[in-house]
């Protein structure tokens, strides 16, 4: 007999929301972006889609979106596309494009067949404990889980990949990787945000000598907008990648400079735990709302267990009455955000190693349970709501592309290194950067971690597991096709931004790119505030502080790449103006 059934845990949780005078810390969560990303929402940029009959692509680099389109054009399918691109991105984008982190896919066939979900999220090493990140006394070291050798996890891009273009496409992995090697070895053009970054990061990059030397010209600075970039070394493990396959990374030279890294500076990773990698197949998570089925990514991720959480509650109030962005519509949905993120924090871990009880978190009875503990006057406070323990997060620094092909084929995917350029280790000899996605772990449950999030029990480290995360790749179908492609980079607030993406198409009938380009809200729980983007009404402002809501209003959210499929079968892209890099290109 289950001694947690699955309806008393749900009950449980339900009273649990009910409960008040609970003690919370006030939390600082939300990193900011840069203030010139928040700028491109007030231009009045993008605000028509991009249109296209045959294939789509939205990514967060134009260099990735035309390779990636030109796949399409030449007769590859979104598959094809989507591996291309990422692999692309690595190179173009090191900041969070990647072969040293890990992420997650969601492919859509075009014929209604199954929705799948590809798990290549990193993983923590053999030797991984769960005080690793604690002094002799049992305190937490911040930096520890952050920028050493020890924050990265096993990395999954490099197999997640070729699974997915084994599985789905019909380009060889060396075909995919062409376009990536040609990049590497001859070299961009650099955008200004590609030096911003460089130069922003600079104190934590340069201390690391092959960091330096990589990604910084010989006297040391940054490279210049319009300046070829290039890299030797990351073209030479592309290459390698693209003559042995996956065996090309996880074995031979390549996993043996990772080790050697590791061995230098008392990092973990071992060649068996390269070696013993695999990423996984998941089920989807499944939803649905106002007749749209809503697929997004499960466990270790939490983003699609939330967003059909949060969508179940929201569906018993009249959103479109209540208008896009008004004070009526912020208000029920930062409430609801607060009880979705309590939920997330005490719920939510790898499933392969802990009980998630998705079936009660996405069901529609439990989101209206919820939805009664609602006051449409009055914000609740966080300290009336149980304070449970939510789990590390990842930085704005995560890059998300849709794609869609001629035959109707849909990917979705999200991948990260965490925080902007990762641990800002690179690999000597081998080009590319370590994740530190350790840190999303907890570091000791019920301790802050290094961002003062207090680590829950569910997402403690152990050997072989996937840390919890927020990506929120996702597929809306209507009447059985493939409808809606979307996911944002953007921590803890991907979930909340891919939200309104979905609520502005379904509910405010907005084109895709209106709906990316709307200014966002973010409710997290705690801190107990609603934060906003630059273009929200000081009205309405007032009217939700008059509800008894603190309103903070911050820099942009979120980078979500987009795709809508209309009933004619035209592809309709919209791409983020909130990073200038972004593209969304069809034919």
């Amino acid at each position: 007999m289950d001694r947690h059934p699955l309806q008393v845990r749900m009950k449980k949780a339900v009273l649990r929301h009910s409960l008040a005078g609970r003690l919370i810390v006030a939390l600082t969560l939300l990193l900011p972006l840069q203030p010139a990303q928040a700028d491109a929402i007030l231009e009045g940029e993008r605000h028509h889609p991009v249109k296209g009959s045959n294939g789509m692509v939205a990514t967060s680099h134009t260099l990735a979106t035309e390779v990636a389109l030109e796949v399409l054009r030449n007769g590859g399918n979104a598959m094809d596309a989507a591996v291309t691109a990422g692999f692309a991105l690595a190179v173009t984008q090191p900041r969070s494009g990647n072969i040293g982190g890990g992420g997650f896919m969601l492919y859509a066939p075009g014929n209604g067949e199954a929705i799948e979900a590809i798990d290549y999220r990193e993983k923590a090493p053999a030797a991984a404990t769960e005080t690793m990140f604690q002094d002799e006394d049992g305190n937490v070291v911040p930096n520890r889980s952050r920028f050493t050798h020890k924050a990265a996890g096993v990395p999954g891009t490099v197999a997640g990949l070729a699974m997915a273009l084994e599985r789905h496409g019909t380009l060889s992995l060396e075909q995919a990787l062409a376009p990536a090697i040609r990049l590497a070895r001859d070299g961009f053009t650099v955008p200004d945000r590609f030096t911003e970054g460089l130069e922003q990061a600079r104190d934590r990059l340069a201390r690391w000598p092959a960091t330096l030397e990589t990604f910084y010209k010989e006297d040391g600075s940054a490279w210049q907008p319009g300046e070829r970039f290039r890299q030797p070394e990351l073209a030479d493990t592309l290459q390698r990648i693209a003559d042995q396959g996956i065996e090309g990374f996880y074995e031979g030279k390549t996993a043996q400079l990772i080790v050697e890294e590791m061995e230098r500076h008392d990092g973990l990773i071992t060649l068996d735990d390269l070696k013993n990698y695999q990423p996984q197949i998941r089920q989807p998570v499944h939803g649905n709302y106002r007749g749209h089925d809503i697929y997004s990514m499960s466990p270790p991720s939490s983003g699609g267990t939330h967003i059909v959480q949060i969508l179940n509650i929201l569906e018993g109030y009249p959103l479109a009455e209540f208008g896009h962005n008004s004070a009526a519509s912020i208000h029920h949905m930062a409430e609801a955000m607060k009880l979705a993120y309590a939920d997330r924090a005490e719920f939510l871990g790898d499933t392969d190693f802990v009980e998630v009880p998705l079936e009660g978190l996405t069901s529609k009875a439990y989101g209206e349970a919820l939805r009664k503990t609602i006051n449409p006057d009055k914000a609740r406070p966080s300290s009336e709501i149980s304070a449970g323990n939510p789990s590390a997060y990842e930085s704005p620094e995560t890059t998300h592309f849709s794609i869609v092909d001629r035959w109707g084929n849909a990917v979705s995917n999200t991948y990260t290194i965490n925080f902007s350029y990762g641990s800002g280790i690179t690999v000597t000899g081998a080009g590319f950067l370590l994740n530190n996605e350790m840190d999303d772990f907890s570091a000791k449950p019920g301790e802050p971690n290094a961002y003062g999030l207090i680590g829950g029990e569910a997402n403690r480290v152990e050997p072989g597991k996937r840390m919890l995360s927020s990506m929120s790749p996702t597929i809306v179908r209507r009447d059985g096709r493939n409808y809606l492609v979307t996911g944002s980079p953007g921590g803890s607030r991907i979930i909340t931004t891919t939200l309104q993406v979905l609520l502005n198409v379904i509910d405010h009938n907005m084109n895709i790119q209106s709906a990316v380009s709307a200014p966002r809200i973010h409710h997290q729980w705690l801190p107990d505030e609603i934060r906003i983007e630059q273009g929200i009404s000081p009205d309405t402002v007032r009217l939700l502080e008059g509800k008894g809501h603190k309103v903070v209003t911050g820099s942009a959210m979120g980078a979500i790449q987009s795709i809508l499929i209309d009933s004619e079968g035209t592809l309709h892209g919209g791409a983020d103006p909130r990073r200038s890099t972004s593209s969304a290109m069809g034919y």
